[in-house]
């Protein structure tokens, strides 16, 4: 269901394992409730949010004053977060920013807009992986639900394995990691990565070349030549 990667005095940085859900779903059991007896807390507070299908880091506050500096700095887009994902087609561009509003759609589904009121916004790189398929490091400046998932199928490269996006994509699970996260809390800066090689439960397609090689490239994602972004 998860593992512990780090320790803080108020916070927690978990592996949150696929298809495992951050709320209670029907017949699941509450993840924080699990952490918490594992790591011995009488409560922990969720300061952002993986969907059912993400795997990788999610931050939780130990006490009620982390939760609110820590939702802040979310808030405030002062945290970094990276993910990677692995797309069933060639993308329509390799690397760029994919912007725009997004609204929903059919069932449980959003769909990307052309206007850009309130909008979406993604940095994205790529690399090669197996034949067909496409390895992605996005970079998202918002916190939309569905954001990766909705600008992946948008650049014609939808996520392998994602049931709303990709309904005819057959896989062990939905390839979107929540893979690195760099924030400041109390002065003190930390960055953290989650390589999803580490962990077999996390899937198989993150161990084939040349995903292993293009991954070693990207651990420190952080300083890469991200382009500025003059988004106010």
């Amino acid at each position: 269901m998860f593992n512990i990667l780090f320790t803080h005095q108020d916070f927690l940085v978990i592996n949150k394992h696929p298809n495992v859900s951050v709320h209670k779903d029907d017949g699941d059991t509450m993840l924080l409730h699990e952490v918490a007896k594992e790591s011995g807390d009488k409560q922990l507070f969720l300061v952002h949010r993986l969907d059912k299908m993400t795997s990788g880091i999610l931050l939780l506050a130990r006490n009620s004053n982390a939760a609110s500096e820590l939702s802040q700095s979310f808030a405030n887009r002062d945290v970094e977060k990276y993910y990677l994902a692995i797309g069933s087609k060639k993308p329509k561009k390799k690397q760029g920013l994919i912007s725009g509003d997004m609204e929903r759609s059919r069932r449980s589904s959003w769909k990307l807009l052309n206007s850009k009121n309130n909008p979406a916004v993604t940095q994205f790189l790529s690399a090669s992986a197996e034949p067909g398929e496409r390895l992605f490091l996005c970079k998202p400046y918002t916190g939309k639900t569905h954001q990766i998932r909705v600008a992946m199928k948008s650049i014609g490269s939808a996520i392998i394995g994602d049931s709303i996006y990709n309904p005819s994509s057959q896989s062990d699970r939905g390839y979107l990691h929540a893979f690195a996260i760099r924030f400041t809390y109390q002065n003190q800066s930390y960055d953290l990565v989650c390589d999803p090689r580490e962990n077999d439960v996390l899937g198989m397609k993150w161990h084939v070349d040349p995903i292993k090689t293009n991954l070693d490239s990207w651990l420190k994602p952080w300083l890469l030549d991200w382009p500025k972004l003059n988004i106010k």
